[in-house]
C-alpha cells in the first residue's frame, strides 16, 4: 500500500515548483556553497531532491550534484529542467531508508523536509539520517531542515498553516498535533498535474532540538549546530526560536 507521501508527489512536478516553500533556492544555495567554502570539487548528495531545485542551482554553479528521491514523477520533472538547460545530474530513483552510499560524499543535504520527518516511525526516519551520514566522507557535513517541535507547544499550528495557505495549492484540515509523540496529523487536499482533486491522510514528526542533537550524536558527529530557517535566507546569525516552524541543522563529524 501506498504511503500518503507517495501519493501526494504523483504528478505534482509543476505545481509543486509553484509552492511559496520551493521559491527560496538561490538563497539557500548561496548558503550552502558558503559552508563547502566554494569548493567546486564537492559532491554534494541531495536526499529528496524533488524536482530538482537545489541539485540545479548548485550544477549551474559547477559542482558535482547527485539527486535521489522516491516520487518517479518528480524526478522526470527535475531531469527534463536539467536537460533544458543542458546540464549533468544524476537523478536516481531511491528510497533513503535503503541508501548504500558510503564515504562518497563531501556534503549532503535534505532540505524542506527532504525524506527524513516524513516516515511513518522514527525508526524510519533514524534509518534516513544513518544512510545520510554513511554517504558522507569523514569531516563531511550534513545539512538538513525538519519541522521544530518547539513551535507546536507555544503555537497553533493549524493558525500558521492556515496562514500560509492562500499562497499554495494544497490546504490541510482537521490538524491537530499528539503531544506524546510530537506527530501532527491532517487531511490534505489538492490538485494534481492532471487536474485530478485528491484527499489524503498525513502525518509528519516534528522533532526536539535535544533529540536531533542526541540522534546526531549516535552517529558520530561531532560538531552540530541547529539554527532557525528562514526560506531563502538560512544564516548561521539565526538562532533557532519558538518563533521557527523550521529548524536548519548543520553537522560534521
Amino acid at each position: 500500500m501506498k504511503q500518503w507521501y507517495e501519493d501526494l508527489y504523483e504528478h505534482y512536478g509543476i505545481k509543486y515548483d509553484r509552492e511559496i516553500f520551493t521559491q527560496g533556492t538561490i538563497g539557500e544555495c548561496d548558503f550552502l556553497e558558503q559552508e563547502i567554502n566554494y569548493n567546486k570539487n564537492s559532491k554534494i548528495l541531495d536526499i529528496g531532491c524533488g524536482t530538482g531545485r537545489h541539485s540545479i542551482e548548485l550544477a549551474k554553479r559547477g559542482y558535482t550534484v547527485v539527486g535521489i528521491d522516491l516520487s518517479e514523477s518528480l524526478l522526470q520533472r527535475a531531469r527534463e529542467k536539467a536537460v533544458e538547460q543542458n546540464l549533468q545530474i544524476d537523478f536516481l530513483q531511491c528510497d533513503a531508508r535503503n541508501l548504500t552510499y558510503l564515504n562518497e560524499f563531501d556534503l549532503v543535504i535534505m532540505l524542506c523536509e527532504g525524506g527524513f520527518s516524513l516516515m511513518e516511525t522514527d525508526e524510519m526516519n533514524f534509518q534516513i539520517l544513518q544512510n545520510a551520514a554513511n554517504a558522507l566522507k569523514p569531516k563531511g557535513k550534513l545539512i538538513f531542515t525538519t519541522l521544530n517541535a518547539l513551535f507546536p507547544l507555544f503555537h497553533s499550528v493549524k493558525d500558521f498553516l492556515d496562514s500560509q495557505a492562500k499562497e499554495e495549492n494544497a490546504t490541510l484540515e482537521n490538524i491537530s498535533f499528539k503531544l506524546m509523540t510530537f506527530r501532527e496529523f491532517s487531511t490534505v487536499y489538492f490538485e494534481d498535474d492532471l487536474g485530478n482533486k485528491k484527499q489524503l491522510q498525513c502525518n509528519v514528526r516534528y522533532y526536539a532540538p535535544s533529540e536531533i542533537t542526541w540522534l546526531l550524536k549516535r552517529l558520530d558527529f561531532t560538531t552540530i549546530d541547529i539554527l532557525g530557517a528562514k526560506l531563502g535566507a538560512f544564516s548561521r546569525d539565526d538562532k533557532l526560536t519558538t518563533e521557527d516552524f523550521e529548524m536548519l541543522v548543520i553537522a560534521q563529524g
